[in-house]
């Protein structure tokens, strides 16, 4: 098959296709088949896109259907009737048995958007500029996302200085040696610290891209507890680890806690559809109309998909259970697999987890050695040190072991103790 177009005509940032040069074709469930037939076991999942697989069949005939009935697309901030059953069942489903009232703003479809819109929003709401996030950060590519962010490379790509925020250190930085807070606590409560008070902290309850770092929960009620004293605002960034990738549908749930503003995409919309919210208590919407607009702030679309995958998903506790029955068999399964390198661990939290491992290029020859397996997974971290597993929330015993068995074979490879791969067989 040509992929000739691909190398001459499209940029050199690309990344993902770089280590897996094969052409995807097709989509379904935990599996995409190449154009030569090739079928891989996706522990990808569009980095964490596609909480539900690929192609869910209820939610597919649902966008077929309603493109078939001319339903409207591309409405921006106007109402239709897609937009009203996601903000019912999101409310029903979602908020009341949480005891979470936020007001839900649309802003542009990705990530970034939604990061963008609560920084702004803290800024206005406060007066105040400076924003604190934490080491290893990753809140997306644009300016203000950026800013949040610590990845050095990441960072670099602005090509203009990033300010307004300040970095201190996330839970665990110093390896238990230093009290949680303590620098920031104090500069807090010293007038003579020198150290604007913030407009907020933003936070993500697992690094999904700086090495699967895990905030424990008593962590996030601390940092929560002293925010509240001082009257700084708490963002919680749950574009990656929200949408159930831990075990619960807010990453945060088990901490107890209510942040200020919640920034969610990637799978709200159940289908790997654009879409994007920005959640804030009621008390922080002091916007002006179309201050803080775009023009694809109204996917339709993933309204219509959204609404189903929560009904399907999330109307009760069953999906909530097995789910967890899911992620214990995924974590002794890692387990396992980490004996097999002296040094290497468990990182992580539910289905957003991986393996750290000692030599900082180990975990890029496991990812290789695994594509060659037919299988996708990623690698996390400031030296991509670690290997990083993103399962479908949906994917069965069967398919998770096949999964874990090949990452077992790949782990031994790439430590040079097993070396042909025994491959998926393609599709008939």
């Amino acid at each position: 098959m040509a992929t000739d177009i691909f190398e001459t005509r499209e940029s050199q940032v690309r990344s993902y296709c770089m280590n897996w040069p094969a052409t995807f074709e097709r989509a379904s469930g935990a599996y995409q088949w190449s154009e030569d037939g090739t079928k891989y076991l996706d522990f990808f999942s569009g980095a964490g896109a596609l909480n539900y697989g690929h192609n869910h069949p209820e939610l597919r005939d649902l966008v077929v259907e309603y493109v078939a009935n001319d339903g409207v697309t591309h409405s921006m901030d106007m109402k239709t009737p897609a937009k009203r059953r996601f903000l019912e069942t999101f409310e029903r489903i979602i908020l009341e048995p949480r005891n979470l009232d936020y007001k839900v703003m649309f802003p542009g479809p990705t990530g970034t958007n939604t990061v963008e819109a609560a920084l702004k929003l803290a800024r206005k709401v406060t007066g105040r500029q400076h924003i604190l996030s934490f080491t290893n950060a990753f809140h997306g590519m644009t300016l203000g996302s950026l800013s949040v962010t610590g990845n050095s490379m990441k960072r670099k790509g602005a090509g203009i200085p990033l300010t307004n925020s300040s970095k201190i250190p996330y839970d665990d930085y110093f390896d238990g040696d230093i009290p949680d807070f303590l620098w920031l606590e104090r500069v807090l409560e010293d007038s003579g610290s020198g150290v604007d008070k913030p407009a907020a902290v933003i936070v993500e309850t697992v690094q999904g891209e700086g090495g699967l770092n895990a905030a424990r929960m008593e962590w996030l009620k601390a940092l929560h507890d002293l925010l509240k004293r001082h009257k700084i605002l708490l963002i919680v960034d749950d574009v990656q680890a929200g949408c159930g990738r831990t075990g619960k549908f807010f990453s945060f749930e088990d901490a107890g806690i209510v942040p200020d503003i919640v920034c969610v995409s990637k799978s709200i919309s159940g289908y790997g559809l654009a879409m994007a919210l920005t959640l804030f208590k009621p008390e922080l919407d002091v916007w002006e109309g179309g201050e803080h607009n775009g023009t694809f702030r109204g996917n339709n679309l993933a309204f219509v998909t959204g609404a189903r995958a929560l009904e399907l998903f999330w109307s009760d506790d069953s999906f909530q259970k097995e789910l967890a029955g899911r992620i214990d068999e995924l974590k002794q399964g890692l387990e396992k697999i980490a004996e097999h390198v002296k040094g290497a661990y468990v990182k992580g939290r539910g289905f957003l987890t991986g393996l750290h491992f000692p030599n900082p290029d180990t975990a890029g020859k496991v990812a290789a050695e695994a594509y060659k397996r037919n299988m996708l997974m990623e690698t996390s971290g400031p030296e991509d040190e670690v290997v990083k597993l993103m399962p479908p929330l949906t994917i069965d015993s069967e398919d998770l072991q096949k999964g874990l068995k090949i990452l077992e074979e790949a782990v031994l490879a790439a430590t040079g103790q097993m070396s042909e791969p025994s491959r998926l067989r393609p599709p008939h």
